[in-house]
């Protein structure tokens, strides 16, 4: 069990590190309106939006967890319809009082992301969450010169990729380390902090 509860402290204390971090969430370092953006700001923007939202960083860490087969197979699919998500928010925004729901969804993802690790939902649900997340990523930059903003695709590519591979390369040892009662305390941590972001998100 302690090695359960060193885990378990890890993610609490990386949620609790980036959560105050949240107001950085429109542009990493502060970057400020897109339209002004250059093409490394874009760049750094890609590779940091994904790093410095909670949410998105712990549902892609928590990935480790979920015991996919085949693991590293979901690295490209998942990165194609996050990728495919963002693309089409420079189609189709959001409607600016939709924003909140839509950042709510994102987070309770997570409790989704913890129920499919209890296997009371198929892992095939990651790519429809994978895909919202994606589409709130690309939300931050609308309005940005078609230079800058291939570069952010760029980013959250190299990003998003580089987290990915990692996950799926420990995801098997991660779980022999937590073991059964590991998997489920980390589930109900995942279900818990979904479901409060969630409610916070709502109501601020």
């Amino acid at each position: 069990m302690r090695k359960t509860f060193a885990y378990s402290g890890i993610v609490l204390f990386l949620i609790c590190s980036v959560i105050n971090n949240s107001a950085l969430a429109h542009h990493p370092f502060g970057m400020g309106d897109s339209s002004q953006l250059s093409t490394l700001q874009g760049l750094t923007s890609g590779i940091g939006h994904p790093l410095l939202g909670p949410d998105h960083l712990l549902f892609i860490l928590a990935i480790a967890c979920v015991g996919l087969r085949r693991p590293k197979k979901w690295v490209l699919p998942l990165i194609a319809i996050g990728l495919g998500g963002s693309m089409f928010a420079q189609l189709q925004p959001l409607p600016y009082f939709l924003i909140p729901w839509a950042e709510a969804l994102v987070s309770l993802s997570l409790a989704i992301e913890g129920l499919i690790v209890l296997n009371y939902m198929s892992s095939k649900w990651l790519l429809p969450m994978f895909a919202l997340h994606g589409y709130l990523l690309g939300t931050t930059i609308i309005g940005a010169e078609p230079t800058p903003l291939i570069g952010y695709f760029l980013g959250l590519i190299l990003a998003q990729g580089a987290l990915l591979l990692l996950v799926t390369e420990l995801s098997q040892r991660i779980i022999t380390w937590l073991g059964k009662n590991g998997l489920i305390l980390n589930a109900g941590i995942l279900i818990g902090i979904g479901l409060a972001f969630s409610w916070v998100t709502v109501i601020d």
